[in-house]
């Protein structure tokens, strides 16, 4: 049990003034955090622990993906979508299908490898102090709505009066123009002030909603970074592309399980330790890094599907998609579309996006031709 108590409530308390004395000093206290008790946190399946969930399913994903592709490629499902022909993957693809699909479980074994030590180095998942955590939020809200009169003064209000006028319609609103002072939600029977209700909601919102987003794409923003920065690297140094790099431009005509056909090397230097990374430094949760990981593999085999599919909502929410991509295969595009898995802002901002006619396709002119 770990008990806590807010420092503004010890100082009134523990005022020689004594608390009856100075009701003023109370109301301007900050009301007490709630105690808590930490309790190991439960697996999200009966079957499976959570640690041997964040190495199995990127894996179970990354293949069910690519087999579905797989079919919709060889069953010829929606050949109007395709980026190439049929014929382009026989044809100019420089690596057969089994040295593909051997590369890829090659790297998937490394990435069980690091994931289960990294895994091993996280503490083990709590539960039972998130009330606390709201709490502290409801007090950095709070905290700060004590800057509101100052700034309402810098354009000439003055917040006391605004408060005092409001503070029989809007209670609340007015509690927050004076600085965050509510003295009608003082606990009944107690000596302390409580929180506002929106300051609970809003503090739950930011815990349970912010926190936990900004740190997502926090980690994608890293991630992205990362993987453009040592892919254009491994595209400028002629020794990193030939003894590297090369290999996974072996496929002109990318296709779904194709995505991580890479040289081990990269594959862990790129892929494996940039998203390692990511989920370190943004201080994932385990369940949180397992969703990560998982949404970067489904967003990588998508972006080498061979298919723009219009309904497909991976690639209508970002413009790093598999018509993106493959440029980036072709001779005439591989020194450009740098950015992966997500979006293309590195691309963007250092010039780097293609700015060609993607009419340079052969299955482009097919189709082309075929509609003329």
């Amino acid at each position: 049990m770990v008990n806590q108590t807010s420092p503004g409530l010890t100082t009134a308390l523990s005022s020689p003034l004594g608390v009856m004395a100075n009701s003023s000093l109370l109301d301007a206290a900050l009301p007490p955090l709630p105690t808590y008790s930490l309790e190991p946190t439960g697996d999200v399946f009966t079957w499976i622990s959570d640690f041997w969930l964040s190495l199995v399913l990127p894996v179970v994903v990354y293949w069910a993906m690519s087999l579905a592709f797989h079919l919709v490629d060889v069953l010829d499902l929606f050949p109007q979508y395709r980026l190439h022909t049929p014929d382009e993957i026989l044809c100019r693809n420089h690596a057969s299908r089994y040295e593909v699909a051997r590369d890829v479980v090659i790297q998937q074994i490394i990435q069980l490898v690091t994931g289960a030590a990294l895994a091993m180095t996280e503490p083990a998942e709590m539960h039972g102090k998130a009330e606390y955590d709201v709490a502290v939020w409801a007090t950095r809200l709070r905290l700060a709505q004590r800057a509101l009169p100052g700034l309402l003064g810098l354009m000439g209000l003055n917040a006391s009066a605004i408060s005092k006028n409001m503070s029989a319609t809007h209670p609340l609103l007015a509690g927050a123009l004076a600085g965050g002072y509510y003295p009608s939600l003082a606990s009944a029977g107690a000596s302390y002030p409580a929180f506002a209700p929106w300051e609970l909601t809003t503090a739950k919102l930011i815990y349970h909603v912010f926190v936990p987003a900004l740190q997502f794409f926090t980690a994608i923003f890293i991630l992205d970074t990362w993987q453009y920065f040592l892919h254009r690297l491994m595209h400028v140094n002629r020794w990193l592309y030939t003894t590297f790099h090369s290999r996974h431009h072996r496929l002109y005509v990318p296709y779904a399980y194709g995505a991580l056909y890479n040289h081990p090397f990269e594959g862990f230097l790129l892929d494996t330790l940039g998203a390692a990374i990511a989920f370190k430094v943004t201080g994932m949760t385990l369940r949180q890094g397992t969703c990560f990981f998982t949404c970067s593999t489904i967003k990588t085999v998508d972006d080498h599907c061979g298919y723009a599919f219009p309904w497909d909502p991976l690639q209508l929410i970002t413009s790093n998609n598999a018509a993106y991509h493959d440029i980036h295969h072709q001779t005439w595009g591989i020194k450009a579309n740098f950015s992966q898995p997500f979006f293309t802002f590195w691309d963007t901002l250092l010039g780097t996006k293609y700015k060609g006619s993607r009419t340079d396709r052969i299955a482009d002119k097919k189709r082309s031709a075929k509609t003329s």
